[in-house]
């Protein structure tokens, strides 16, 4: 904006040059770990399809699909395709599931497809193009009905005279850019070299489970307990998975008790960084007095009470990831120490004139709008630009709804196991009243509404669910007063009505700390913070 100043001007271009290397980078990453993962394939001895559900994994994390096709263009019509189910579970997709799916034979379908324009350069389809083909070709307009598509990039690959069709099928009309186009240009004799490998003519089919869900072995190994079929959550899934292998810094958006926590785990747990420490530092509950020791240490005698030298929570984590949990409370004075982190890769000792090297990644996690806190002079620009290098947003449940049954019955295992008794059945009623609720505490709520449930259950059936009653009416006519409240404001609120549901406890099992799943004494540091006043005979 005019008038400006010099130094913004500098910041800018800072920044500009910042992110412009990280995205160079992470682009180099990810087409080298793309052709080792499909080198690895091509020389497995392996049946055509199993290679195949093994290349869309892959794939999956770099270019978004819903439908993945591979084509001989001069051999008939004899497509192998990999339909996505949810995370990591496919549908094997061949002529004959595609003549039983839309109620032609093979023959008209053999005509369709012979009388479809063929592609003979590597091209996105979306919007208008996409319009035009579905008009002129027979072939898409059937995958397209068949599998609600609505864009596709195609890619050509030639292998001794023979072309193959790779094809990227989404059912979003943006799915694809010009930068998915280049990554698979840039792959396509790798691809070539997977084909001339592992392609079969007469196939055995892999015997897949057409209906199974996703396994939960796959969220245990490196997810952390993290649970969703649901295409947001996929998306989430997919982002870490692509994010994970590099030293990006991440920034994790979300409202409280979605599991950002859980994401920045995962993160960490997939990366080449997970035998080091992973130092999760809470920015909303660190004594302003005492930041600048706990996160960066200080010599011994560097100030009054300074009996040892102290290690801070940075270098502790070196080799490792650091992740700053409500990054927008911290304070301004810290967060001009942190964008030195980011930029220098060192930190100084309170005390010391020497800066320690550090080799780290830092992921942060908020639940407040950084641009409004930004535009309020409450965060700095230049911080926010280096955290928001790679953003991951994870959806409220209510957004979510259809992973509802899949948390009930993941929170019912847990707590089966940890009480020491029989995994219960949820009544239709009780599951309903979970579906209709719109769980503004998100899965943090879930997950204690559950193990209160277990609890109070008569027998081995959770016949009701205990939840706040909202009247429809009332929640009407509060909607416009809840929109213009401030975020403290909406804490104080929620806050005040977990007390009010505890009967004023706030530490112990039971109580406001464990339901909100932070500890006592941050909670009694917010409720000060907040001018909470308990009342225990609430």
């Amino acid at each position: 904006m005019k008038p400006f100043r010099e130094q913004d001007v500098l910041i800018t271009l800072e920044i500009a040059f910042y992110r412009h290397n990280h995205g160079i980078e992470s682009q180099i990453q990810q087409e080298n770990i793309l052709r080792e993962s499909i080198d690895a394939i091509s020389c497995q001895p392996v049946k055509w399809e199993q290679a195949l559900l093994q290349l869309a994994r892959i794939f999956q994390t770099y270019i978004p699909f819903d439908y993945l096709q591979v084509e001989p263009v001069h051999n008939g019509y004899n497509p192998t395709g990999l339909l996505r189910k949810d995370f990591e579970n496919y549908e094997v997709i061949d002529i004959d599931k595609i003549a039983k799916s839309t109620g032609k034979n093979k023959s008209e379908i053999y005509n369709i497809h012979s009388e479809s324009p063929k592609h003979e350069f590597p091209k996105i389809y979306y919007n208008n193009s996409f319009k035009e083909i579905f008009q002129n070709s027979g072939i898409v307009r059937l995958v397209a009905a068949t599998f609600g598509i609505r864009s596709f990039i195609v890619l050509p690959v030639r292998i001794d005279g023979s072309v193959f069709n790779f094809y990227f099928f989404s059912r979003n009309p943006d799915s694809y850019s010009n930068e998915h186009l280049q990554l698979l240009t840039k792959l396509e004799s790798k691809l070539a070299t997977f084909v001339g490998n592992m392609y079969v003519t007469k196939k055995e089919q892999l015997n897949l489970p057409t209906n199974k869900k996703v396994d939960s072995d796959h969220m245990s190994n490196g997810f952390c307990s993290m649970v969703g079929n649901s295409q947001k959550m996929i998306s989430v899934f997919d982002y870490i998975k692509k994010v994970a292998p590099s030293d990006t810094s991440v920034l994790i958006m979300g409202e409280s008790g979605t599991g950002k926590e859980k994401v920045a785990q995962s993160i960490h747990n997939l990366s080449p960084r997970k035998n080091k420490p992973l130092v999760i530092i809470n920015c909303g509950a660190i004594p302003n007095n005492l930041a600048e020791s706990l996160l960066f240490g200080h010599e011994k005698g560097a100030f009054t009470g300074a009996f040892e030298k102290r290690i801070g929570k940075f270098e502790a984590a070196d080799g490792g990831t650091v992740f700053l949990d409500e990054i927008g409370e911290m304070p301004m004075d810290i967060q001009v120490k942190l964008l030195r982190v980011l930029q220098e890769k060192e930190i100084e000792r309170i005390g010391s004139s020497s800066p320690v090297k550090l080799n780290l990644r830092i992921i942060a996690a908020t639940n407040r709008n950084l641009e409004d806190e930004v535009a309020a002079g409450r965060f700095r620009l230049d911080l926010y630009y280096r955290l928001h290098v790679f953003p991951i947003t994870v959806p409220p449940l209510k957004e979510r709804r259809e992973d509802i049954p899949v948390l009930v019955s993941h929170f019912i295992t847990i707590f089966s196991k940890t009480l020491a008794v029989d995994m219960p059945t949820v009544s239709n009623h009780a599951l309903a009243q979970m579906m209709s609720y719109d769980w503004p505490g998100n899965v943090r709520e879930l997950e204690h509404v559950i193990h209160r449930s277990m609890l109070m259950k008569e027998g081995n059936l959770i016949k009701e669910i205990m939840l706040p009653n909202f009247p429809k009416n009332q929640g009407q006519e509060n909607a416009q007063e809840f929109s213009i409240k401030t975020i403290h404001e909406n804490e104080r609120d929620y806050i005040n009505y977990i007390l009010k549901t505890c009967r004023g406890k706030v530490s112990g099992a039971g109580g406001a700390a464990e339901i909100l799943n932070i500890p006592a004494s941050t909670l009694y540091s917010k409720m000060k913070k907040l001018g909470i006043k308990n009342n225990p005979l609430l």
